[in-house]
């Protein structure tokens, strides 16, 4: 405990025993679950025990599913039918209240998945001000659709309403993050919401469950606990669910929709895998490339979508490329989130150092090599990252989204052949293109963006800034996310119309004069 700064030690167990739901904190006797982290508190190694969760069933989850049901009430429910400047209100209270947690969330983001400490401060502060800037962009899509339209005789006054009730599913990589740019547009648009935290970055959640509680009506959004095929299956067999919205596996995505009853009445917002390449021209400024490709492929271990998972490099410099990118991975440092300086932390998922293992060892048998010195060097929780290089395309490697830390790179001599391998790809989310010679760009990128929904020019994938749309082709996505579009995914386009004659006008003037309904509105949000 005495290399673990004083404020980062776990001197408290987080045990959480309730659950949130119709608008209560539900205290919770039954069976629960242990989480632990994989980062060890001892000199000799072993994971160290955060806290438990609940292990819900069956019932409990359609209780909660329930509360969401009733309190949409089809339409009908408080918070579905509030005017849109009272549930910015509520939001607002929210994240006031959310504020006052950060440092818990950050703490505990580091022990639960590994985050090192300015990406955990970083996820944090990015998710405050993803909510904020949410609510300025509802604001200015109400200020927008504050007006009647007049075309053929009928008057008409739309605006976007909710879809219903919506379960959401966050990822582990960024569960608070990627989460809430599910749960919050959902929320703010009207809907209804079921929310079941990852399995790795649960108990992060509890310090924010009384300002859920607090701050938005009964059954607005209730938070559940315990395993997917146990809660979540019930809760889709039912057919209550509108909205699967979703950020993991295309596996998972499948299974729970499939279960569906009505399967053609339920929106997906889904975000999925993805093995985003980075292509890297002949002409390419090598330092440049080099350094995008290092924060593409280790960041977070390379635990993210956006990850760059393969690297095609041009025959005429693969060479160098190779040998200065196998050093500066080499140079990385390993350690522990808290650590000055650390760019690689422990894995959160216990197997996960035996699955890039077997990754590199199929590759191996079918010609690679590992070209950085450390690669594939383990402890308990770790394995550090894995240059491998020529990397066929029958290997596991090739195929497979690693989602950790092992770096395929191939040659080539053709721009045809990582244009064909996208091509053929199940996925279809980012590419990064290195190169200097708009007359070779040019064409790329034409066909790029016919391949995959951003092309990041001598630069590594990413997802922000969250203003700019996140989305995928094939099986990397279904509808965009982003600030904007996140809300528009989340709701519908909806409007009243009416005849443009003296006594429909008289009950337009009326409804608005008497501000009596909350939809017909022409009120500005300042």
């Amino acid at each position: 405990m005495s290399t673990i700064p004083q404020e980062f030690q776990i001197t408290e167990l987080v045990h959480q025993d309730t659950y949130l739901a119709n608008g209560k904190l539900i205290p919770w006797h039954g069976d629960t679950t242990q989480v632990y982290s994989t980062i060890s508190s001892t000199d000799t190694y072993q994971p160290t025990l955060l806290g438990s969760i609940p292990a819900l069933g069956e019932k409990e989850a359609l209780q909660a599913l329930d509360a969401a049901v009733n309190a949409y009430s089809n339409g009908q429910g408080l918070w579905p039918t509030m005017r849109v400047v009272d549930r910015i209100a509520c939001m607002e209270k929210f994240v006031e209240q959310m504020k006052t947690k950060r440092d818990q969330v950050v703490k505990l983001l580091m022990w639960e998945i590994g985050k090192s400490l300015p990406d955990s401060q970083k996820e944090f502060d990015r998710t405050v001000d993803y909510i904020n800037d949410t609510i300025e962009d509802y604001k200015q899509m109400d200020r927008d659709s504050a007006q009647f339209k007049k075309h053929d005789g009928v008057n008409a006054h739309i605006r976007r309403g909710p879809l219903g009730v919506v379960l959401c599913l966050g990822p582990y990589n960024y569960p608070l993050n990627e989460t809430f740019a599910l749960l919050i547009p959902a929320l703010i648009m009207g809907n209804t919401v079921v929310f079941k935290p990852a399995k790795h970055g649960v108990l992060l959640i509890s310090p924010l469950l009384e300002a859920f509680c607090n701050s938005f009506p009964a059954g607005a959004v209730n938070v559940i606990y315990g395993r997917g095929r146990i809660v979540a299956s019930p809760i889709m067999k039912t057919g209550k669910v509108d909205v699967l919205a979703l950020i993991g596996n295309s596996k998972s995505a499948n299974a729970l929709q499939n279960q569906h009853p009505k399967s053609n009445r339920l929106r997906l917002v889904l975000g999925l895998e993805a093995k985003n390449p980075a292509i890297i021209l002949k002409d390419a400024d090598l330092d440049l490339a080099i350094a995008e490709c290092i924060a593409g492929a280790t960041s977070f271990n390379g635990q993210r979508c956006t990850a760059l998972k393969v690297i095609y490099v041009h025959e005429a410099i693969v060479e160098e490329f190779n040998k200065r990118f196998a050093a500066q991975v080499d140079a990385l440092k390993f350690g522990n989130p808290w650590d000055d300086g650390v760019k690689l932390t422990p894995l959160p998922e216990p197997d996960k150092p035996a699955y890039i293992q077997e990754l590199i060892d199929d590759a191996l048998h079918k010609g690679a090599r590992i070209i950085n010195k450390k690669g594939g060097d383990t402890s308990e929780n770790f394995i550090f990252p894995a240059v491998l290089y020529p990397v066929s395309k029958d290997s596991r490697v090739f195929q497979e989204e690693q989602f950790g830390p092992v770096i395929p790179v191939l040659s080539f001599k053709d721009i045809e052949e990582p244009l064909d391998d996208m091509a053929a790809s199940n996925y279809g989310q980012q590419v990064s293109l290195f190169g200097r010679d708009i007359t070779t760009l040019a064409p790329l990128i034409d066909t790029l963006v016919n391949l995959v929904c951003r092309v990041n020019l001598n630069s590594s994938c990413q997802r922000g800034p969250d203003v700019y749309p996140f989305t995928g082709r094939k099986d990397s996505a279904v509808a965009t996310l982003s600030v904007h579009d996140a809300l528009r995914s989340f709701s519908i386009r909806t409007f009243i119309a009416s005849k443009d004659n003296a006594s429909n006008n008289a009950i337009l003037t009326e409804l608005l004069r008497s501000r009596s309904s909350n939809f017909v509105s022409t009120d500005y949000i300042l």
